[in-house]
């Protein structure tokens, strides 16, 4: 009977934990939505209140007063980065668990201490590199640094999860004369969705919210992404507070509404294989 009752009590403490953690998460969150929605005047006189008229176009007025030209910046600067970035993980690590080469083991190390390298370590280098290049402020100055940067993570998150894949399937599509990219191209990325789901929502958060190497790298105000964008937007609005807000709503959407797509399968991804090493 008691430990019925200890079991119903640690239940209710679950919960009411659970309830709390989504206040302390969701309140920030509903507060700018709503603030969004007011004028200037209504934001000062009373921030919790609920808007007098909800105030939509201040969505249109961010969006034409130049949000539009980051946010598409940041589309393109996200795609070609995550494209790149699971793409040549994905052969990284489908090799590392595969192919039973010399020096195998010293590759993988080597890409677990690009882990261990921080973006402020390497900013300077970086500078000068991309200046010697002729590539600085360019799509191309932060491009290639997000995928040098997440490749790293993404093929140890990635080799796990193809270490826990069945190797008699890839022994099977041999004998049926399957050659190793047809194996990994009909075999082991349809088996892998939840990893490249789970890379995808992880990488892209890093690649659409990065600010330091934006910042640096990028100068011209044709092809800032969000974060420098939302910064500069800032300054030219000065007390436009709610536009601003309405601008923080936007900028945030696609990350929001991949996640909710893919969250089953973002979960499945870090989970399985987690045993392996």
């Amino acid at each position: 009977m008691k430990t019925m009752n200890g079991h119903k009590t640690s239940k209710v403490l679950l919960n009411l934990l659970c309830i709390l953690l989504c206040i302390v998460i969701l309140a920030p969150l509903v507060w700018i939505i709503l603030n969004s929605l007011k004028t200037n005047p209504e934001l000062f006189k009373n921030s919790l209140s609920l808007p007098k008229a909800w105030r939509f176009d201040n969505y249109a007025k961010a969006w034409k007063l130049g949000l539009y030209r980051y946010f598409g910046n940041s589309v393109l600067v996200s795609t070609v980065s995550l494209c790149a970035i699971l793409i040549l993980s994905s052969f990284l690590a489908y090799g590392l668990t595969r192919f039973k080469a010399k020096g195998a083991g010293i590759i993988f190390v080597i890409v677990l201490g690009g882990m261990a390298l921080s973006e402020q370590v390497a900013l300077v280098p970086l500078y000068k590199m991309l200046k010697s290049l002729g590539i600085y402020d360019t799509y191309l100055a932060v491009i290639l640094p997000y995928i040098a940067f997440r490749i790293p993570f993404t093929v140890f998150l990635m080799r796990s999860y193809f270490l826990s894949i069945p190797v008699e399937l890839e022994e099977a599509a041999i004998v049926d004369g399957y050659n190793s990219f047809q194996i990994f191209r009909k075999i082991i990325v349809p088996i892998s969705k939840p990893i490249f789901a789970s890379c995808a929502i992880v990488n892209l958060n890093f690649v659409w919210n990065e600010f330091l190497f934006a910042n640096v790298f990028l100068n011209n105000k044709a092809i800032q992404t969000i974060p420098i964008g939302l910064m500069t937007f800032k300054g030219d609005l000065r007390t436009d507070y709610t536009t601003t807000l309405a601008g923080l709503i936007i900028a945030s959407l696609p990350l929001i509404i991949l996640f909710f797509c893919m969250s089953k399968q973002f979960v499945r991804g870090l989970t399985a294989g987690a045993g392996k090493g």
